[in-house]
């Protein structure tokens, strides 16, 4: 695991000892990290704040040219909100820990030529599925089912 991931990951760590959802991401720009994030939606009562949200509001104001030049890390597969998001702000790089607890809009942002690398990494897919197992209501609240 590259060390954009390992800090997406710890950020979904700190969301989950936050009493929040375990999904962290970072956004990467020139080889360093301008912005990390978590789920922190049950934390500040937001129906927004996914863990790239998060990311991208911690970002700050950049210029497009600049999240042109981005790479996106997350510990789970994009959800069409964060989807929009990127797409939005034209990241070029999408860089995913895992998909199989939940299948995001991946074929929409490659379909719009972002780059989407699924990594499937184990420690990803644990700390999801056991969330689901112990949360599954509140886990179905944030996916708006």
């Amino acid at each position: 695991m590259d060390q954009f991931m390992k800090a997406a990951l710890q950020e979904a760590v700190i969301g989950r000892a936050e009493g929040g959802i375990p999904i962290g991401s970072v956004i990467v720009h020139d080889g360093k990290i301008i912005g990390r994030g978590h789920n922190r939606r049950v934390q500040k009562g937001s129906a927004i704040l996914h863990g790239e949200m998060d990311a991208l509001e911690n970002a700050g104001r950049q210029s497009a040219l600049v999240y042109r030049q981005c790479q996106l890390y997350t510990t789970l597969s994009p959800c069409s909100m964060c989807s929009g998001a990127i797409l939005l702000y034209g990241i070029t790089q999408v860089v995913i820990g895992e998909n199989r607890t939940f299948m995001g809009e991946e074929e929409l942002l490659r379909s719009r030529g972002v780059t989407v690398e699924v990594l499937q990494d184990e420690r990803c897919i644990s700390m999801m599925t056991e969330f689901i197992r112990m949360k599954p209501e509140l886990w179905n609240e944030d996916i708006g089912v």
